[in-house]
């Protein structure tokens, strides 16, 4: 296995997390999966892939998911921080309930990930974080999503900065729109931005307002992104939060 990288990947059972498990299991690495519940996603893959439950809200099942790596390989390389939840909501119907579970998923997940993971990488390794355009840029209802996003981005600068000297790079993509089972059916919400009507007509109409390239990102198109920041050809890129947008947000 020496020469083989081990990858942890949380929230990586579905969505954005389960098309970065795959990129990297088919480049080759050991994948530790962590969500709350196994859909079969490790078993599926092989021996190279396996689940660990963990609550990303947690910081203790961050420090058991990089020792289950540890115990696994005997290594770690990359730890990908993709969990999180998108949802909006209005200012005035905000509580501390909601606060709560955006943060400590979005950010204090992040940001306890990236503590584990700095424990245990060596020179060379590296931390990817799922951001957001909206970690970015504000929009309407969106007030503790864009918080807990650009505290994300915040959190790549500075620990790039921070862990920099020990050849440890941090880095995030930051997608728009990905048409995963998740946003479609957070989209569905009234406080969302088709503000309870036809979910696909209102991508097809921001798609065709806003991207330069007239689509939407996919899983595998961010995947493949997390593969280059992980990967020697990007070994001077660190500090980054890079959009993944087709264009949304020129920068």
């Amino acid at each position: 296995m020496s020469g083989e990288r081990t990858v942890i990947v949380t929230g990586g059972t579905k969505g954005i997390g389960a098309a970065i498990v795959k990129a990297f299991h088919e480049s080759g690495a050991h994948v530790v999966i962590g969500a709350r519940s196994d859909n079969g996603l490790a078993k599926e893959l092989g021996d190279r892939a396996q689940f660990q439950a963990m609550d990303v809200c947690r910081p203790s099942e961050h420090r058991k998911i990089v020792q289950a790596a540890l115990d696994w390989t005997g290594r770690l390389d990359v730890f990908i921080n993709s969990a999180g939840v998108s949802v909006w909501r209005p200012l005035a119907e905000v509580d501390e309930e909601f606060w709560h579970q955006v943060i400590n998923t979005n950010l204090k997940g992040t940001f306890f990930g990236c503590q584990a993971a700095a424990t245990s990488l060596k020179r060379g390794g590296c931390i990817i974080n799922v951001s957001s355009v909206a970690g970015k840029r504000g929009s309407t209802n969106n007030a503790v999503y864009c918080a807990s996003k650009f505290g994300v981005n915040g959190i790549t600068q500075a620990l790039a900065k921070e862990l920099g000297p020990r050849g440890i790079r941090v880095n995030a993509v930051c997608p728009v729109y990905v048409r995963t089972p998740g946003l479609l059916g957070a989209l569905a919400d009234k406080d969302a931005p088709p503000s309870g009507k036809d979910v696909e007509a209102y991508l097809a109409d921001f798609t065709r307002s806003n991207s330069a390239l007239g689509t939407l990102p996919t899983s595998d198109e961010v995947a493949r992104v997390c593969l280059f920041l992980a990967s020697p050809e990007a070994s001077a890129v660190t500090g980054q939060c890079i959009n993944v947008d087709c264009g949304v947000l020129p920068q």
